[in-house]
């Protein structure tokens, strides 16, 4: 689009807060403006989107939440503009020069991250026969997925010439299954400590937590943007499709995102069912599995592109296995500390 067609697009929609634009380039959804009152960006949203953002963004405000990107009120105090088929808003254009370090921007991204969830944390009445339903069906399915493991494996043991996508899965077997059992006995305990409870705990969830939503300004202060898909959820789903990503690398010891999530859990601290919940849908190889299962099912495969399919869904899972050991071992000890100063407690007062 020309300078004049994005001049022509944002002029009628700026009139609404009484800026004349001078200057505007364009980045996807939003949109530079360099106008006579300073540097803005104006971000495009759906209608669909733009009932709940507004109310949450309210909401937090009323919260005092103050790490939120600013969203400027039109002259007659709307904070977005309908325009054509379109929502608009308008915020400060951030700069976001970095000058920290890669672990000190996720360390303040997740205190802030706490923070928010800290603010907006309510309980809900959940129904327990519902609850008692998603259950034995997770359940149900991960058993299912523990048989069709065993299967397959059998499958290619019995062969005399295995492919390299299935000798790969074969050596590979004995990890997954470890983290299959892991997550559904997780998943049990958490069951077990709250079959007998409706209340649960959710807070404003972000949403789409990413580093690229999380901008700084000329003071080094961040502030969360695009709240656009945010919604009254489990703080987990922040926390684990982020995680989820950042451990799509090659084998490595991600030290620092167990320091990240326990960053998060100083401001936030999970409940001991909720811990359990988070490792179980953490520890799941549900990546693993559909490559395998998509494997099975296919009639024409490309063996190679299955094989580097599979070794990266395997390192993912090593990654998340390390991560998943290190809490497990940090909150075993936290309760053998606690164990220790109980009963020393105890025999002092005897």
């Amino acid at each position: 689009m020309s300078e004049t067609n994005h001049l022509q697009e944002v002029e009628p929609i700026l009139s609404h807060y009484g800026i004349q634009p001078h200057f505007v380039e364009g980045f996807q959804k939003v949109k530079r403006i360099y106008s006579n009152k300073g540097i803005f960006a104006l971000k495009k949203i759906t209608p669909q989107q733009g009932t709940d953002f507004i109310k949450h963004i309210q909401f937090l405000y009323q919260k005092g939440f103050n790490r939120i990107i600013p969203i400027y009120p039109t002259l007659d105090g709307r904070y977005a503009v309908i325009h054509g088929k379109n929502l608009y808003y308008l915020m400060p254009w951030l700069p976001n020069e970095i000058k920290e370090d890669r672990n000190e921007l996720h360390q303040q991204m997740f205190r802030e991250l706490a923070r928010l969830h800290t603010l907006s944390v309510r309980e809900v009445t959940i129904d327990k026969e519902e609850k008692n339903v998603h259950y034995e069906n997770t359940v149900r399915e991960w058993d299912k997925e523990n048989e069709f493991l065993d299967g397959f494996l059998a499958q290619c043991e019995g062969k005399w010439y295995m492919s390299p996508f299935e000798l790969l899965f074969c050596l590979y077997y004995h990890d997954i299954s470890q983290a299959l059992r892991f997550s559904t006995n997780k998943f049990k305990e958490w069951y077990e400590k709250t079959k007998d409870d409706n209340k649960a705990r959710v807070v404003l969830a972000h949403g789409k937590l990413s580093t690229e939503h999380f901008l700084y300004d000329d003071k080094g202060y961040g502030y969360f943007t695009n709240f656009e898909n945010s919604k009254q959820s489990s703080p987990m789903h922040d926390l684990l499709p982020f995680l989820s990503r950042t451990l799509k690398t090659y084998p490595k010891s991600h030290e620092d995102c167990v320091d990240w999530i326990y960053t998060y859990f100083k401001y936030f601290p999970l409940r001991d069912d909720e811990l359990n919940l988070f490792l179980s849908y953490f520890s799941h190889p549900h990546g693993f599995l559909a490559v395998v299962e998509e494997y099975y099912k296919s009639r024409n495969r490309d063996e190679r592109k299955y094989v580097q399919k599979l070794q990266r869904h395997y390192w993912h899972l090593k990654n998340t296995e390390y991560i998943v050991m290190r809490i497990d071992e940090i909150e075993r000890q936290k309760r053998l500390e606690k164990e220790a100063q109980a009963e020393a407690q105890s025999q002092g007062n005897t």
